[in-house]
């Protein structure tokens, strides 16, 4: 019985081409020179711009939506989703906010008293509850709209607070949304800043 090894047709070299390296001279070049501050004012310091540093890195991340930098509210692809959806469309709900100042502001306005009776019950009577009820119609619609779409397209993925996240994305003004929205009204994406 012949114990060699039987050649192989394989092009393939076997093992790494090098000898393991001793324990000793790994572990030496791994080492690096320890540079302790000399004082606790200087470790501070230190500790302080490593912090500035690590906080700008995060804070880029999360302006250019990078998942790893985004807050849990905001992971996940059904929560990406659910910001494209809403970012993609003109909603009524996202004018709440300057419509209510638009509203506050009207009454602030030193008016004619015979004016400022007509102005501030248009605005008690009729702009707050109009604007009530289309809040409310508009964010029940985001909700299940949005819960339907996922429910469609990311089966896995759990529906969970998905449609109140859509629902109040929905009611904040475009421009300080946040993550910054990556679609423009009508599905296009946002051109790259210069």
């Amino acid at each position: 019985m012949d114990d060699s090894p039987v050649p192989s047709d394989d092009p393939k070299p076997q093992g790494k081409g090098r000898p393991t390296p001793k324990r000793r001279d790994a572990e030496s070049r791994r080492r690096q020179p320890v540079s302790a501050p000399k004082d606790r004012k200087e470790a501070y310091r230190q500790m302080r711009a490593k912090q500035t540093a690590e906080r700008e890195r995060a804070r880029r991340g999360m302006l250019a939506g990078d998942e790893r930098y985004l807050p849990a509210r905001d992971k996940g692809p059904a929560r990406k989703f659910a910001r494209d959806w809403v970012d993609s469309r003109r909603l009524p709900s996202q004018y709440f906010l300057p419509f209510s100042l638009l509203i506050l502001l009207a009454t602030w306005v030193p008016w004619p008293p015979a004016i400022r009776v007509q102005v501030l019950n248009a605005v008690i009577v009729v702009g707050w509850p109009v604007m009530m009820v289309g809040v409310v119609f508009t964010s029940v619609y985001v909700s299940w709209k949005v819960k339907r779409e996922v429910a469609a397209k990311l089966p896995d993925e759990s529906l969970r607070g998905v449609g109140f996240y859509a629902a109040m994305r929905a009611l904040q003004i475009r421009r300080l949304r946040f993550p910054p929205p990556t679609l423009l009204p009508g599905g296009k994406p946002v051109p790259p800043k210069k």
